[in-house]
C-alpha cells in the first residue's frame, strides 16, 4: 500500500480534490507515526496492531567481503493481524 494509494482510496470515497487527499494521506501517516513513537503501537480495529520493537546489537556478516561486521542496536516495526482480518483472508 503506498500513499497515492490512500489519497486515490480517500479522493474517492470523500470526493476530495486530489491535492486535499494528497495531503489527507500524509497527515494520516504522520499522526500513526506519531502515535507509534509516543506509545510504541498503534491498533487499527478489525485489520491489526502495529508494535514497535528493540532489537539487539550482534555479529553480522559482510555478503560481498564475507567479513563479520557488528550490527547495531536499533527498533524495528512488527504486525500481527487481527482475528477479523484472518478470517477474512
Amino acid at each position: 500500500m503506498t500513499k497515492a494509494f490512500i489519497a486515490e482510496t480517500l479522493q474517492k470515497s470523500a470526493e476530495l480534490s486530489g491535492v486535499t487527499a494528497n495531503k489527507v494521506a500524509g497527515n494520516l501517516i504522520d499522526a500513526i507515526v506519531a502515535e507509534m513513537k509516543k506509545n510504541g503501537k498503534f491498533t487499527l480495529p478489525g485489520f491489526g496492531t502495529f508494535t514497535v520493537r528493540k532489537t539487539k546489537a550482534r555479529k553480522g556478516v559482510n555478503p560481498r567481503l564475507g567479513t563479520p561486521i557488528k550490527i547495531k542496536a536499533g527498533k524495528t516495526v512488527r504486525f500481527k493481524a487481527s482475528p477479523t482480518l484472518k478470517k477474512e483472508m
